[in-house]
Parts: structure tokens; sequence; C-alpha cells
């Protein structure tokens, strides 16, 4: 057997690397300390609005203990009213009884919480509201879902529109078609509409609810008091806002349970508690289940998201849960703001860190992650000889300094922005939209400036480079749903047909974004080439339902004046504007994820309520810390690589083996197919040639996004044919291993750099040496010394020294050890 065919199995070895409820009285004796310190106790909502006779508020009393774990306590606590003439409490509920202001008091073990309750309106029963409670009740119970009557072709000959978006057009199908079938209002409990919720008579959708259900009541009103629409000039109040309560919940024990409430505020300043209309859902079922009454079950040790969608609004609460006697002893958190708020989050879940990492795998760990090439072997003696306790920080610092960082991130914003020649956009265009881009990061220019310039860009596309973005895509909704991705991590997309199902975008969010590009001009220039990009004052985007023109509306804002204004610049002026509440988060958290492996939010352009982020305070903290730098992020690259999150070790320990969200240990990553490409040129000293560059150029200096050869498609580069991150991969494949293992790549490169014959015969190395310098220059280490005999035993065998180093070579390249980041 060939030397070549025996080392990927050996360098493989030798490279590779429940409480029981109880009364207030029995629980105070048991604990007699419990008066010198008081429980945590929290009731919610922590106010109530009871607005007229049909009005009701569920509540939930909840003790945090000193360890952190949270109880419902609602069988515990000693409840009263105030005032007993103005409402009235039926277990967890308060109904109304007159109109006036009193209080609901909750007391435990020494504790009293109060909460204001308001009444009005007590002696008022108001109609059914077609939209604000026949909507919710037809999407509670799931009629109005993709696949039920919410599907595009609707299902059974009734369509209805998807999640309630058309209220008005639902109306009309609910009762104009099929005559007096549908709705019987001579004898309303003979409507199809009702007979086949209840399952009366055969449904494909089944029983949806009885008839002593809230909803059946509802319906029944609705129809027996002539199926109505809410009059045009006295439309009902909107909904601004839903909460759900406790806003968090540690949870110990399996089975273990923990009951939330829904409520809604309304544009009159009304609120309703919607914990029945409410559609409950959790990330994790399997360590956070929810019920469709808001009721958590804890099932396995575990971190989950549960929401409640109501209307638009899509909200959620953390719940953690954890194993009963967990014996944990919490280590001191010490760090910068980074690591006193992950080392937070990892005593919340019970999660010891790992230590840090070694200086041969820091300084690996830094090089790649800054400039995506290897630790020379004279960085490598410096930092190692070294006894300065600083000198990881003085490294950061100096890398930082490197053109590679603002080349690394000037590629990765070229994905992001599609950068490549194609049939509409000229090679020259792109090369000089990637050079400015490039030029942009050099000189450190602020990443929100950068981005204004970017937006408001007007002129050729040769002259003035940025505008070459509105000709890359030129559909005004493409180009809005990019805008809206790439800088503010949202994915507008669901929006144009129907409002968002897991997200609060409506429709009309979507077009009065859209309708900031609905003015842009295009027109061609001297060279058949070039394109000319300007304002031409004029055009709008129809709404698809309304067919009318829908004012600019910044996302989740107000409609800005933009009259007589390029409303490119308007928006570009609110996006980057400190006080966004999208920008900064999204840019941190892209910066964050390309550090530490994963995304507080992953995916990073995917930011909504039902993709939380796994350390919220964190999220927010790199947000403002960015505005702070004024969007200088190399101060935050700083902050990130500084961190004791960042230099952990990539071994774990068993309370965070099962973790990859939570940064307690280092997350092995497969380096990026540019930085790989580059970094195998370096080790070998064998550089490739790339269109429109000098050879030895680095592929991460490619401006084209056409531009590319096997080994760039295969390791994943990016097509650049969606603004997605998820384009750029990293996950390795069969064909990555082959393509390493038998082309060119690796082989023809320690060939042609010929590196072993020149330290032999040229520098006189012995072959300990060789093997050290090998290992050094791949590895930013040296070999142990098993790994030395082993390799010394194989050399030994072999009859040609250079043949069989340069084996060792190609292994030591092929192994996974040099292939991902740890």
């Amino acid at each position: 057997m060939t030397i070549r065919m025996v080392f990927p199995v050996l360098m493989a070895a030798i490279v590779a690397s429940s409480a029981l409820a109880v009364t207030p009285a029995e629980e105070a004796a048991s604990q007699p300390n419990q008066s010198a310190q008081r429980p945590d106790l929290s009731v919610y909502p922590p106010e109530i609005k009871l607005n007229s006779d049909r009005d009701f508020q569920t509540f939930v009393a909840v003790i945090r203990r000193g360890d952190g774990i949270t109880e419902d306590a609602s069988d515990r606590v000693a409840w009263k009213v105030a005032d007993e003439s103005l409402v009235k409490r039926d277990g967890f509920k308060l109904l109304p009884i007159a109109d006036g202001s009193t209080e609901l008091v909750a007391e435990y073990l020494g504790s009293t919480v109060k909460i204001p309750v308001t009444v009005s309106g007590a002696g008022k029963k108001p109609p059914i509201s077609f939209t604000n409670d026949v909507m919710p009740v037809l999407t509670r119970a799931g009629c109005n879902t993709g696949s039920c009557h919410g599907a595009a072709r609707g299902k059974d000959g009734f369509q209805l529109s998807l999640f309630g978006f058309d209220p008005v057009g639902d109306y009309n199908r609910i009762t104009r078609e099929i005559g007096f079938r549908r709705i019987n209002l001579a004898i309303p409990e003979e409507s199809l509409f009702v007979k086949k919720a209840i399952g009366s008579v055969p449904h494909s959708g089944g029983k949806l609810f009885d008839t002593d259900s809230e909803y059946y009541a509802t319906i029944l009103e609705w129809l027996s008091d002539g199926a109505k629409i809410d009059p045009k000039d006295k439309q009902p109040p909107t909904v601004d806002s839903v909460a759900i309560y406790p806003p968090q919940a540690v949870i110990e024990g399996e089975g273990t349970q923990q009951r939330f409430v829904a409520v809604a505020t309304y544009s009159d300043g009304s609120t309703r508690d919607v914990t029945t209309l409410a559609a409950f859902t959790s990330n994790n079922s399997g360590t956070a289940a929810i019920d469709n009454i808001g009721m958590v079950t804890a099932g396995r040790r575990g971190e989950a998201f549960v929401m409640a969608r109501f209307d638009t609004h899509t909200v959620g609460s953390q719940v953690l849960a954890l194993p009963v006697g967990l014996e944990y002893e919490p280590p001191k958190v010490t760090g910068n703001y980074i690591d006193q708020l992950v080392g937070k989050k990892l005593q919340q879940l019970r999660i010891l860190p790992s230590g840090l990492c070694s200086d041969e795998e820091f300084l690996r760990r830094v090089t790649i992650d800054i400039t995506g090439l290897l630790p020379t072997e004279e960085q490598y003696e410096r930092f190692i000889n070294d006894p300065a306790e600083d000198k990881r920080a003085r490294l950061i610092d100096q890398l930082l300094d490197q053109k590679e960082f603002s080349e690394i991130w000037a590629m990765k914003f070229a994905q992001l922005l599609m950068i490549k020649s194609t049939n509409q956009v000229s090679y020259k265009s792109a090369y000089l939209y990637a050079n400015w881009l490039t030029d942009k990061f050099a000189k450190n220019v602020p990443v929100d400036q950068m981005v204004r310039e970017l937006l408001t860009s007007t002129g050729g596309t040769f002259s003035s480079p940025g505008t070459n973005f509105y000709e890359i895509e030129r559909d005004t909704l493409k180009t809005a749903e990019n805008v809206a991705q790439v800088f503010m991590g949202i994915r507008t997309q669901c929006a144009q047909c129907h409002n968002h199902p897991f997200d609060r975008w409506t429709m009309n969010d979507y077009y009065g974004f859209a309708s900031f590009f609905s003015q842009i001009g295009r027109k061609g220039a001297e060279d058949y080439r070039e394109r000319i990009i300007y304002n031409r004052g004029g055009g709008e985007v129809n709404h698809l339902v309304t067919k009318k023109p829908v004012p600019p509306t910044f996302l989740g804002g107000a409609s800005p004046d933009t009259r007589g204004k390029d409303r490119r610049e308007v928006l570009a002026n609110w996006l980057t504007s400190p006080e966004n509440p999208f920008f900064a988060k999204s840019i941190a958290n892209r910066v964050w994820a390309h550090y530490m492996g994963v995304g507080l939010v992953d995916q990073v352009d995917d930011i909504r309520v039902s993709n939380p982020p796994s350390n919220p305070e964190l999220f927010d903290e790199l947000g403002e810390k960015l505005v702070e730098y004024k969007f200088d992020f190399r101060q935050l690259v700083r902050d990130i690589c500084n961190s004791q999150a960042y230099q952990r070790s990539s071994a774990t320990n068993p309370t965070n083996a099962h973790d990859t969200r939570n940064y307690a240990y280092a997350l092995t990553r497969r380096i990026p197919a540019e930085s790989l490409l580059d970094c195998i040129c370096q080790a070998t000293e064998s550089p490739d040639k790339f269109r429109g560059l000098p050879i030895g150029a680095r592929a991460v200096q490619i401006a084209d996004g056409g531009t590319t050869n096997y080994f760039l498609t295969t390791f994943g580069r990016s097509p650049r044919t969606t603004v997605c991150e998820c384009e750029a991969s990293t996950d390795p494949s069969l064909s990555q291993a082959l393509h390493l293992l038998n082309g060119s790549s690796v082989s023809q490169k320690v060939s042609q750099g010929a590196k072993v014959k020149k330290w032999i015969e040229s520098e006189k190395l012995s072959h300990e040496q060789v093997m050290e310098r090998i290992y050094v220059r791949c590895l930013s280490r040296k070999p142990t010394a098993d790994e030395v005999a082993q390799l010394k035993g194989m050399l030994e065998q072999s009859e040609d020294k250079v043949a069989a180093l340069e084996d060792m070579y190609w292994a030591v390249l092929n192994s996974r050890e040099f292939v991902f980041n740890h």
C-alpha cells in the first residue's frame, strides 16, 4: 500500500480532533426564614381594564425563588378585590359589575402585590363585531390557515383570506356565496357555517368547537343579529399590540406547569383578554409544550420560546426547563459586557462554560476569522513566546489594522449585494462596484454612512458605482425586499400576498415600504455598458387587494412627508438612524455570527418575533454598542474577540455538550470557501490566478461573483443570486472531501510549491524540523510527541524522504483540523 493511501487513515487519528400545591399556611410553617426575606411575587397582567359587560380578564401569579426558578403560585396566593361592588372574581378571572376603579390584591407569605382595575361600560353589551369577534374565532379555529380554507384556492369550495388579512372579502364569501345554505338567518342554528364547525354535518376539517363554547356563542349571536358587517363610518378599534404574561419562566421539573395569559391593547386604549382567542405555539415542544389555552408543560431540559398570535401580532415569552435537584455551583462571571450577559444566561440554564483555548488555538482562530489567512511561522513564534498578559488583545488590534480585514467584510457584503456580472450588469460595472465597496471598508467608513450613500446613489453605474445596487435588481418590490433583508434582517416577502403568518408585517407594511423605491428612474449612457440611475419624481405602488397606491411608510413606523423629496433619501435617513430599532441590531448580529459561528438570531437575516434571539439582552446591547461606536464595527469586533466567550475552548463538558446557542464553548466551523482556498495557497506558496486579478491575488479579492472555479463552487461560495446569507455555505460534503483527496487543489500545490525540497536542500532542515514546520504552517501548533513518533516510523519505511514528507504535507492539508476553524 502506498504512503498516500495509508496517510488519510493515519492522519485522521493523528491530527483530528414537580411541585405539590400547599396552602400558604403550610408553606409558611415549612419555611421559617421567609419572614426575613419575602418572596419575589409578581402578578400579571400589571393592569386590568374591563371595558364592557362582555369583558373579562384572567390573571396569574408567579414567584421567583432565590435560585431564579419561577413557580406558578396562582393557587397559593390569597386573592381579594378591594371593592367587590365593582368586579367579581371567579377563580382566576375578573368580571365587571359596575363602573369604577379598584384593586386586585395578592398576598403571599408577607408579600403583597396590588393590581389596578378599571371598569367602564359595565352596563353595556356591544353588538358582535365581524372584524373583532367573528374573525378571531375563525383564526383560532384554524379555518383560515394555509392547510384549510386559507389556501390559495380555498378548500371544499370555500375560500378565506390567509389568517384573515381581508375581512371584507371574507365577509362577502361567507354571506354572499351559495345562497342561504352557508348562513341561515331565519334559523341560525341550521347554518352550515356553524353546523360544520360543531361537527353535526360532515366536515373535512373535523369538529372545531362545542355548542357550549364561547366560539359557538359568538358566531350564533352574530348570525342571530343579522350577520352584519361593521359599518364603514363606525369601524371597530384596531389591535395596536399584544402582550403575553409572564414574560419569562424558569420551570423546574418535568411535567411542571405554568399558565400564560395573552392581552391585546386596542387603538382606543381598551384591552381584551385574548387567551382563548390567540393561537399558541412553541418552537421547542420537547422542552415546553403549550396547549390552546396557554398552559405550558415542562419537558426535557432546555430552552423554548412560546408564542401567542392574535390579529397581525405575534409575541413570545422565554421558557427555560430544568431538572429537579440539579446540582450547580455558578462560577464567578468575569470579563467584558459580552461575558456578563453570556454568563447570566448560562447561569439561568445551569450550564458551565468551557475553559479558555490555548494560545495556539487562539492564534489560528482569530487570524482566520479576522483576516481569512493562517498565521505565519514568524507570527506563531512571536506570539507563543510573548510572555505579556495582554498579548491576545494586542494581536487582535494588529489584525484589525491589516487590509485583509477590510477585504473579508467587503466580500461578505458583496455577497449580500449580489455583485456579479450578468446580461444587464457589465463586468466593468461589477468590478467598479466591488472596488467601491472595498474602498469604503478600507477607509473605515461607518456602516451607516456607507448604507446611506448606497441607497441614495444617483448617476452612472461607472462614475457612481453604488448605483449598481439599483441595476442589479430592477424590480421595485424585490428592491424593497432586499433592503429590508440585508439592512434590517427582516424578510417581508410573505407579506406581498397576505399578512405575514409568523411576524407583525401586513400587506400595508409591505406595499408602504416598497413605495420608497417606486420613483427610481433608469436610462442609457454614452457607453452602452453603463446605465444612469436617477429620481424621476413620479410613480406609485398599488396594493394587491385594494388596487390603490400606498403612501411610503417605514416598517413598523409612520408615513413621512415625501413631497418634493427623493424618497430614497427619506428612507435612508430613517433606516440608518440610531432610533431605528432594526438596523444596528441586524448589522451587529451579522458581525457576531461571523466570529461566533451562529447568530444571536439565526438565521441572521430572519429576525422576527417567532425567531427570537438566544440572548435578547446581548442582542440589544450589541446594537446599542454599535450606535455608541458611531457604526465603526471594528470596535465591535474588538469587543467580541477580546471576550472570554470568543476565546473559549471548543472542548465541551457534560453540562454544555448539547448546547449550540449560548456560547458556552467555541463552535467548530468549516473555513469559508474563499478563505480556505487562500489558506491552502498560503500554506503551499502556490497561488491561483483569477479573472481580472494578478497571479497571487486572493480568492476573497474576486470582484465579480460570476468568477469562480471548481474548488470555490464545491466548497460553497455564494452564487450571489439572492441576498440571503445562506447562499454562502460552510456545510461539509462528500464531494469536498473527495476533491481535497483526489483533486488538484492540494496535491498539485504541494508539488508546485516545492517547499519540502527547499527546506531540505536549501535550508538544510532535518526531517523532524520539516515536520514541525508543516504543522506550524498549517495548524499553528507543533506536532505532539506521539505524532512525531508515528510520523518518524512511517518516514523510516520510505525510500524517497522528500516524497514521504510531501505526503505528510498533503495529509495535514486534508485533515479536519486544517479545514475547520476551532
